[in-house]
């Protein structure tokens, strides 16, 4: 196993490696934990525009569950092929 290299006070590394989740607001790794993904995709969903919503609090970048579930029910396919129409009928 690799040792650790330090983090920077105050970087971006250093909040996601901190778990937040007072109940209403979690830091990036336990969003990353909820939907499954790594930190990193979750990072490139934020700059992309493409991921769930997010809150800014100075440098601290927070998700609230509800919103995550919210995004990840967008997500939902019944196949590979399926653009996002084939469930709008269905119970979600």
């Amino acid at each position: 196993m690799r040792p650790r290299r330090p983090v920077r006070a105050g970087s971006i590394e250093e909040e996601e490696t901190n778990v937040t989740d007072n109940g209403l607001y979690m830091d990036t790794q336990g969003a990353a934990r909820v939907l499954g993904l790594s930190t990193k995709t979750l990072s490139r969903y934020r700059v992309s525009g493409g991921g769930p919503v997010f809150h800014r609090f100075g440098t601290r970048i927070r998700y609230r569950r509800d919103d995550l579930e919210a995004w990840a029910a967008t997500r939902r396919r019944a196949s590979t092929s399926d653009d996002g129409t084939a469930l709008s009928g269905a119970a979600r």
